[in-house]
Order: C-alpha cells, then structure tokens, then sequence
C-alpha cells in the first residue's frame, strides 16, 4: 500500500465499510465468551464492536500500516499481518469469522471462504459482507468519474477468471457460500446512504484508496485533474443538506455455519 493510504482510507472509506458491522456480527452470531476472527480488519473498526460484545478477538489483515492503525484501534484484540488464502491458524479454532468487505478483494473468492470455513469450529458461524452489483449509484462516483475521463483498466489490474467469478446478488452470494461448503447459507440486502463531503470523497479516492484510486494515482496530474472535474459534476446530483453527498450504497450480508 502507498504511503499515506491506509491513513486516507481511515479517514474516508473506513466509515462506509463501517455501516453493516453490528449486522455483520448478528450474522455471525458474536456473542459474550465467543472466539472469534476477523479477517481484513482494516482500521480494526469490526474488532472493536466484537470485543464490545464480549468476545475474545483476533484480527489480521494484509497491509502492516492497516495492523498498527487496527492496534491503535482495537486496543482489546490481538492483531497480527496475514492474508487469505491462507490464514496462520490451526483448524476449528474459532467460533465465528468475519470478513467485512474482503471477499471482493481476493483473487480466488471460493478458495477464500474454504479457508474462513477452515478455521471456524464445527457448528460456528462465518460471516461476510460484500459490495453488491448492481450497487447504489452514489458507490459508483468514482468509478463514473473515472471512466468519464478515458480511464481503461490497465492490463496488470486483471478482471476475475470467468470460473472465479460470481454474481453479487443475494442469491449469488448466497450460493458461494454453499460452494465452499457452508452450512444454511443466507443472504440479506443493505441499503443506506452514506453522507460526506465531497473533498473528504475525492480525498480518499486521490490517496489512492479503492481500486479506482488506484487508477488514479496512476495518471499523470491533468488527468487526475479531468477525473475531478467529471467528479465535480457528477457529484451535483447527489448534493444535500449542509453541503454534504447523500450516496445511495447496497452491500450484501451474508453467513453460513461450518
């Protein structure tokens, strides 16, 4: 990760992904005395709400700037450096997993939810969230915005291989779970609009955070300047009270039992 991003992403991103933790967590069943994992914990915002609840927690996540802001954060948990598709856990460990928006990063999805599937004790829950498609239009600003200035996913930023690929609906997601062997799997729909500014929205974006961010940083500086200009435009419709964006999102929550 670029120097700076996982701060930008703490101060921009982290809040949106933050929306569906406490349904991420009735999904998963978390409870006092529970074991539980948190897989991607980003900024730590999923292990401070599982430790409020009572249960002992471990987090990791890929990026060592993201575990020294999660252990700033999530003071009560146990945060290490580590990566789907192997976890550095035995088998049956825990009694939950969670991964908040992490499953739509990884490569291999399926082989993903085996591995969070690994770890969960027999009888335990894993639970996931995920961005859903088609998605609310105020998550695709950035996207619009980009793509409104010519932008073209480069060659080294593959699409998913047909065969890794699923539908993120409901019942796409749902059956993704039942692919990698979990049990009663379930899917809900969640609607909300994120409110923020729009400095904070591009800000995050410009860092670098989210794949269209990455595309960004990667522009030269009257590029970059065309993508704002789009922004700027394409931002007047989601215009509300006290100068902020009401962007309408739509996430998946889903979970099975191991």
């Amino acid at each position: 990760m670029r120097a700076g991003t996982a701060e930008a992403f703490g101060r921009t991103y982290a809040r949106i992904c933050a929306y569906p933790v406490s349904l991420l967590l009735d999904a998963g069943a978390v409870g006092a005395g529970d074991t539980v994992l948190d897989v991607g914990t980003g900024t730590g915002s999923v292990a401070v709400a599982a430790s409020a609840r009572g249960a002992t927690v471990a987090a990791v996540d890929a990026d060592p700037s993201m575990v020294e802001l999660a252990r700033d954060t999530a003071k009560a948990a146990q945060v290490a450096v580590a990566a789907l598709p192997r976890l550095p856990f035995a088998g049956e460990q825990f009694d939950a997993v969670v991964a908040n928006f992490v499953v739509n990063h990884v490569g291999k999805p399926l082989a993903a939810l085996r591995e969070l599937r690994r770890v969960t004790r027999p009888g335990g829950k894993v639970a996931v969230t995920i961005w859903a498609d088609p998605g609310g239009s105020g998550q695709k600003l950035i996207a619009r915005s980009v793509q409104a200035a010519g932008v073209t996913r480069p060659d080294d930023l593959p699409y998913l291989a047909p065969e890794d690929d699923f539908p993120r609906t409901a019942d796409g997601f749902a059956n993704l779970l039942a692919a990698a062997g979990l049990a009663e799997p379930s899917c809900q729909i969640v609607e909300w609009e994120h409110r923020v500014a729009p400095d904070d929205w591009w800000s995050g974006a410009a860092a670098g955070v989210s794949f269209f961010g990455h595309l960004i940083v990667r522009q030269a500086p009257e590029k970059v300047a065309e993508i704002k200009r789009h922004f700027d435009e394409f931002s007047q419709q989601f215009a509300s009270a006290g100068g902020l964006l009401a962007l309408p999102h739509v996430a998946l929550v889903a979970a099975g039992r191991a």
